[in-house]
């Protein structure tokens, strides 16, 4: 099967990438995981898929339970993580119990923190089922929750021991879900790939239209890309990371003031790059043509460009919180070219200078 190997010594595992990989999940799980018992997370829009997932570790011997919730952006909490900490209990789970994450961001973030903090830490497979989550939210380690004051302030560096991404059944993905996908996707060729971005650009049509070849062919990139970077700074502890985050500043603080929920997550990312490549222009690093080109591209993908209006006051606070920010001093991944972007120190006056030329209240 087609995937990306991501090398981390111990903790390095396969992305694989094949329609039908679903049902062929137990071959996937590396030999040395033990199998005596999976817990399948999930949510309610998505048992077709997670049954597949648990019938095939029942049919190889897996003693296989699944935990069904509410799907949402609300679920992702420390609520709820206590709730799937008293069913882990409830099924003596102990530190061989398998965790398999059937979802999207927000399924794979909550099942990979319940993961890496019950008993200290249980092995977890990544199912994504969404695009987002296939090209970026299931690779790379990151699991966490939302606090009130900012998204994904409690969590983890916490490795899967493998990830099966299925893009057949991205058939059955509403179309808004679908679209915010694509602005991780745009993401990667303006942070990292200008040759992908132009490529973006000549198969709009064909992404759009979710042509199996053009599908695999963005998802394997994405996670290839994704691996080089983790590769070389899996904590984020030498800044290269950072890079991954472009547009997500501002995107985490429309996320938190507009109300998790409100927007998507790329619907946030999507209206959060064009606001950090304004942000870019204003400051003189890249000519207003390679923010004009972002727009075009993420306009054809059906997302928003420009944050509602939401007051600027509000959005600066929460930045303060990013986990990038220096002592509340405001820091922004921003592009200096299609295919490469840098951490750059910015003042408060030139975010409410973008923030007021978008259109939110003061």
């Amino acid at each position: 099967m087609p995937g990306v190997h991501l090398n981390l010594g111990q903790r390095s595992y396969e992305i694989t990438v094949a329609n039908g990989a679903i049902s062929n999940l137990s071959t996937l799980v590396p030999s040395h995981i033990p199998r005596n018992l999976a817990v399948v997370i999930t949510d309610q829009n998505l048992v077709p898929h997670a049954k597949i997932v648990l019938h095939n570790l029942q049919a190889n011997g897996c003693r296989a339970e699944a935990v069904v919730l509410p799907p949402g952006e609300a679920q992702k909490s420390l609520s709820t993580a206590g709730q799937l900490y008293d069913r882990l209990v409830d099924l003596h789970a102990d530190r061989h119990t398998l965790i398999v994450a059937v979802g999207g961001g927000v399924i794979g973030d909550l099942a990979g923190f319940v993961a890496a903090t019950f008993n200290r830490g249980l092995p977890l497979f990544m199912v994504p089922t969404t695009l987002l989550a296939m090209v970026d939210s299931s690779v790379g380690g990151k699991v966490g929750v939302n606090h009130a004051r900012g998204k994904n302030l409690i969590g983890a560096f916490y490795q899967p021991v493998g990830v099966c991404v299925d893009p057949a059944v991205l058939a059955t993905l509403p179309e808004r879900e679908f679209h915010s996908g694509l602005a991780e996707v745009v993401k990667y060729g303006v942070s990292l790939d200008a040759d992908f971005f132009d490529w973006l650009e000549r198969q709009t049509a064909a992404i759009l239209a979710r042509e199996a070849g053009a599908l695999e062919h963005v998802i394997v990139r994405c996670c290839r890309l994704k691996a080089d970077i983790v590769e070389q700074d899996e904590r984020e502890e030498t800044g290269r990371r950072a890079v991954l985050n472009y547009g997500h500043t501002f995107a985490h603080a429309f996320e938190t003031v507009a109300g998790y929920g409100h927007w998507l997550h790329g619907e946030a990312v999507a209206a959060g790059m064009i606001c950090a490549s304004r942000l870019a222009e204003r400051l003189g690093l890249i000519p207003e043509e390679a923010t004009a080109r972002q727009t075009r591209l993420l306009t054809a993908f059906h997302l928003p460009i420009a944050p509602e209006r939401w007051p600027i006051a509000e959005l600066v606070s929460v930045m303060r919180s990013d986990k990038k920010a220096v002592a509340g001093r405001l820091r922004f991944i921003l592009p200096t070219k299609i295919g490469e972007v840098r951490l750059i120190d910015v003042s408060d006056d030139d975010v409410r200078a973008v923030l007021n030329a978008d259109g939110p209240a003061n």
